[in-house]
């Protein structure tokens, strides 16, 4: 960490390993991406249909997608009378286009792998209402308590029956469920650069390496999901981050590494989407929100 002064003349604490990271990748840009990152990210609010409430006609639909709302001017979520349950969920519209990336069918066993805070497990369990099961898994305590509040305020009894909250290590599941799931959502743990930033202590000690070392885990989450996956099953791999070594590099490497699977070629939810080499990325300084990642895969039958 060195001091600087900018052109104003103002002192402040400039991180020169991870700018010089993130300038090589993006160059000119970088400035613009790092001001996204630092400027308060857009958020939505996602109705929950599960709720039995009909949306309010003042609502603002965001860019047209279905059930997405600009936030309302009341702070408080409210509850539908009749069911009890939230009748919204607030989080970032690019986590909304992973999930619903992934292929759904009624009657699927479906492995949330990092399940924590909830958000995008709430998506697959209102695509599954018809019938199937949702395994949500989350390592950490605490997360879990979270994720485990999460479902009990948002998803009704008879969905929230086939919904089961568990805390392992996802590597687990490939030794344990080898060839159960119908598909896998890998939310992985990231270097999350918008909350990275606004940690000081961390940002003072951030190495290129930090990065790498959470690419290794990510690798082995991705792998575990490729065997407990079935053939023919779909897995969505997907990270807040915008390091390359985590998002396009992962599946590179487990194309170089493991074969039985491909790469699916995904839709743009919107048009500011970027296309990368295996996957969609949702950067802030052209969209307003993320930064998101994700890929599609598919297990050959």
């Amino acid at each position: 960490m060195v001091l600087v002064i900018d052109t104003a003349g103002f002192f402040f604490l400039g991180y020169p390993e991870f700018t010089k990271f993130y300038s090589d990748i993006f160059g000119d840009r970088w400035p613009a991406i790092e001001q996204a990152l630092k400027s308060p990210e857009q958020q939505v609010f996602r109705w929950n249909l599960m709720s039995g409430e009909a949306p309010p006609p003042d609502l603002v639909s965001f860019q047209g997608q279905k059930s997405l709302y600009l936030p309302p001017k009341q702070k408080e979520i409210p509850r539908d009378e009749k069911s009890g349950l939230l009748s919204y969920y607030v989080m970032d519209p690019a986590s909304v286009f992973a999930a619903r990336a992934l292929p759904l069918s009624e009657g699927d066993r479906v492995l949330d792998m990092c399940a924590a805070p909830g958000g995008k497990t709430l998506i697959l369990a209102e695509r599954l209402r018809g019938g199937g099961e949702i395994i949500a898994n989350e390592l950490s305590e605490a997360r879990r308590d979270r994720l485990k509040k999460v479902i009990q305020q948002y998803v009704p009894r008879e969905v929230r029956d086939r919904v089961w909250v568990t805390g392992k290590d996802g590597g687990k599941f490939a030794l344990k469920s080898a060839n159960e799931f119908d598909a896998i959502l890998v939310d992985a743990p990231c270097s999350g650069e918008r909350h990275l930033l606004d940690n000081k202590t961390e940002m003072s000690e951030w190495q290129e390496k930090r990065s790498e070392k959470l690419a290794q885990r990510q690798y082995a989450l991705l792998t575990a999901a490729l065997l407990a996956v079935k053939p023919g099953g779909h897995i969505l791999y997907s990270t807040c981050a915008l390091s390359p070594y985590e998002n396009d590099g992962v599946i590179e490497k487990l194309l170089k590494k493991k074969d039985g699977f491909e790469v699916v070629p995904v839709d743009k939810p919107v048009d500011t989407a970027e296309t990368t080499k295996f996957g969609l990325q949702f950067i802030p300084d052209r969209c307003g929100f993320g930064p998101i990642y994700y890929s599609l895969l598919r297990r050959n039958s």
